[in-house]
């Protein structure tokens, strides 16, 4: 007989045996009986609750968007209307989002994306919440927010990229590098 409470217990367990394995891996190489272990259950159970390994992925992709999304909100919460995009860029660095397992877990999305359907809804939707938080902070800090906010859209996925590949830089240094491109984007309205 089936534990009542529990499926919410295990699901967590497997999402964050998930980030954990494709971290130590690098890809998607990895089994769902790799990631129920690390997860101290069956792969049947895995399967179970999540049917197979693109869906055990998939809800940790959403856990690590709805952490990402955490961030942002705590960082718009206590920031003036024109650091907002500034806000942004902290929580797209912040230390919980720019941990190697999640850099891994972010490129093995964009992989996933290439070929899933609900992967690609999910990039689509995270990307165009992306580009619409970042053109509405950079209303009144630039004559053309949208090319500003896909500038800094395509320098925060090329950072996560240059870490995926070992690239020494630290959330604070990402940080920075992204501040400073922000910078240079600003030209204020007439």
């Amino acid at each position: 007989m089936p534990k009542i409470g529990m499926e919410p217990i295990r699901r967590e367990a497997l999402v964050k045996a998930t980030i954990a394995e494709i971290g130590l891996a690098g890809s998607l190489d990895v089994t769902v009986s790799q990631i129920a272990r690390r997860a101290g259950m069956s792969s049947a159970l895995a399967h179970h609750y999540f049917g197979g390994k693109d869906q055990i992925y998939l809800a940790a992709m959403r856990r690590i968007l709805a952490d990402f999304g955490a961030e942002v909100r705590n960082e718009l919460g206590c920031t003036r209307p024109d650091g907002r995009a500034e806000a942004v860029i902290r929580a797209c660095f912040a230390p919980s989002c720019f941990t190697p397992q999640t850099i891994s877990a972010w490129m093995t999305f964009y992989v996933l994306a290439q070929t899933n359907v609900q992967a690609l809804r999910l990039w689509r939707i995270y990307q165009g919440r992306m580009r619409s938080n970042l053109t509405h902070a950079m209303r009144p800090l630039s004559r053309n927010p949208k090319f500003a906010a896909k500038t800094l859209t395509a320098l925060i996925d090329g950072l996560y990229i240059r870490a995926a590949l070992n690239d020494p830089d630290t959330p604070e240094m990402a940080t920075a590098h992204a501040l400073s491109v922000l910078e240079s984007l600003k030209e204020p309205r007439l």
